[in-house]
């Protein structure tokens, strides 16, 4: 069907794609028979071409295998980005299994939650942050846990300065002998790479990836094979003037991240190109990264654009080699994008996305019409309209402000184990995103509130209600409510208000440490205002609208 905003598309963007009926484990086998010669993964100056990669996917999905884990099985993955996230990722797809990714910024408690409702019974990850111990042993379903260090794939001298800086730093993991405890390397020299055949139907869930709503309560949305495998196709097609096989995308995004996950990992590696591996965001090392390895793709957030930008080593590094750079994940400030295409020489380009579309709907052109302050038009066989935001049934017309509902191949097929929420969410194929949103006359799409109150901190979700949880168990808090602050770098940082119990003294540097305590640290606040009352309504429902306006009328003029 025809829309308004096809005619932006740039030069060879179909409006409509084929997508292969594939797995994700059989579209990267696809580009090792292609490529098998070429870099896969490069880590740290570890070089893991097509054909060796696979092979140690074929290992651990042996391995994996004779463990027990089969069709369904959910299988948690710990790690920052590395070789071991990707060959773990493809090996449990291989056999069948559902990944469930975790962010290692997470506290225990967090995780411990996320593998109990996802009912993980295996477990890899990277042994530093596992500890003897762990309540993830004593409290979830996990039974089984395979540990690797990063050392697993640094070549010599680097495995041993990594070494001795682990022991320095009293990280040192040694395995000891447990029934449940595999070690990587053990279980790869073991095993041959020659994992049991299984058919795995592309309509069945590869992924469950884990989001929160206004409730602030994380669920598994179930991301399908075919889900997957459509939003990389569909990336495929809107960078036609990527070359397969021969360009370099800059792997700083986080891989546990649906973002990073598609855009800096499936996607290069379904188009037979290499990935530079980064496990954190730290200026100086993506420098180096940049002028050492010359990536021509760099996936990133905002405030990756702007550290970047604002650090004195950009002055003296080349960054012409960038000939695309993607922003997501949260609103590209004004200016940015100018900034870095004159510096790289490149096209920059902002798009959209949510977990539960895999997550990419839409994007700007490359290279033909872009709108600043637009997150672009839908991408090929992706339908988006505006709704109205109190009913959802009747579509808006151009220039007016409701939810934004997308519907496509690269939507999941619902939250696990939570029908009521799916069906808030999932009406009649469509994607009700809780975004409030506007369309203009040429079908560019503009964001303009959020009807979630989720925050956006460097790229990652905070939702307030876990946070205000948190808060309300400390002794010396009456009532607390969060909300996000504007911030040039991060995008938005956590601001919370909070009423002290009657005669407590109570400092902001007490109330944030004890945040550090439960919190992974970008959801602990930033900003603590104390109050002697909130705002709420007749029914006694806090208004956070009010504190955000309060909040937004404090800040000094952009």
């Amino acid at each position: 069907m025809e829309q308004p905003w096809h005619k932006f598309y740039d030069e060879g963007v179909p409006h409509t794609l084929n997508y292969p009926r594939l797995s994700l484990p059989e579209l990267l086998e696809e580009s090792g028979r292609v490529y098998g010669q070429r870099p896969a993964l490069i880590f740290f100056g570890t070089v893991l071409t097509y054909r060796k990669l696979l092979e140690q996917i074929n290992r651990l999905a042996a391995a994996l295998a004779a463990l027990g884990v089969g069709e369904r099985q959910r299988v948690a993955l710990l790690f920052p980005n590395c070789p071991q996230t990707v060959i773990a990722y493809y090996a449990v797809l291989k056999l069948g299994g559902i990944v469930v990714q975790t962010n290692p910024l997470y506290k225990e408690e967090e995780i411990v939650h996320q593998w109990r409702d996802a009912g993980c019974e295996t477990a890899i990850v990277l042994d530093r942050l596992f500890p003897p111990g762990t309540r993830l042993w004593r409290e979830t379903p996990v039974r089984q846990v395979v540990l690797t260090t990063l050392k697993d794939y640094l070549s010599f001298p680097k495995a041993t300065a990594y070494a001795i800086k682990m022991a320095l730093a009293g990280e040192h993991r040694r395995i000891d002998p447990h029934p449940g405890i595999f070690s990587w390397t053990d279980l790869l020299r073991s095993h041959p790479p020659s994992p049991p055949r299984r058919s795995v139907d592309p309509e069945s869930v590869a992924l469950l990836q884990y989001t929160g709503g206004t409730t602030g309560t994380a669920k598994g949305a179930m991301l399908t094979h075919r889900n997957l495998v459509s939003n990389a196709v569909q990336l495929i097609a809107w960078t036609p003037r990527m070359v397969s096989g021969r360009e370099r995308f800059l792997g700083v995004l986080p891989f546990f991240h649906a973002y990073g996950m598609t855009a800096a990992m499936n996607l290069p590696l379904a188009r037979g190109l290499s990935v530079i591996l980064l496990p954190r965001f730290d200026v100086r090392e993506v420098l180096q990264a940049i002028g050492r390895y010359k990536p021509t793709a760099f996936p990133g957030v905002p405030a990756m654009f702007l550290a970047i930008l604002s650090h004195p080593r950009v002055k003296t590094t080349n960054m012409s080699s960038i000939a695309v750079a993607m922003s997501g994940a949260s609103a590209l400030p004004a200016g940015v994008t100018a900034q870095f295409e004159a510096m790289t020489g490149g096209s920059m380009f902002e798009g959209y996305g949510l977990t539960e579309a895999s997550p990419v709907t839409h994007s700007n052109p490359l290279y033909s019409v872009r709108k600043e302050g637009s997150i672009g038009v839908p991408l090929p066989d992706t339908e988006a309209r505006i709704v109205d935001s109190l009913e959802g049934k009747r579509e808006l017309p151009p220039g007016e402000v409701g939810e934004l509902c997308v519907k496509g191949p690269q939507i999941m097929a619902g939250f696990w184990n939570r029908e009521e929420e799916t069906r808030e969410v999932l009406r009649g194929g469509w994607l009700y995103t809780g975004d409030l949103a506007r369309r203009d006359e040429d079908g560019f799409f503009y964001i303009v509130d959020r009807k979630k109150d989720l925050i956006i901190v460097m790229g990652y979700n905070v939702y307030p209600v876990e946070v205000e949880e948190v808060l309300k168990t400390h002794p010396l808090i009456l009532e607390a409510a969060v909300v996000g602050v504007r911030d040039r770098i991060k995008g938005e940082v956590v601001k919370a208000f909070v009423v002290p119990r009657p005669g407590a003294r109570l400092l902001e540097n007490e109330v944030k440490g004890f945040c550090r305590k439960h919190l992974a640290a970008f959801k602990v606040p930033a900003q603590v205002e104390f109050r002697q009352e909130l705002p709420k309504t007749l029914i006694g429902k806090v208004l956070r609208k009010d504190l955000r306006r309060d909040t937004e009328a404090d800040l000094p003029g952009d």
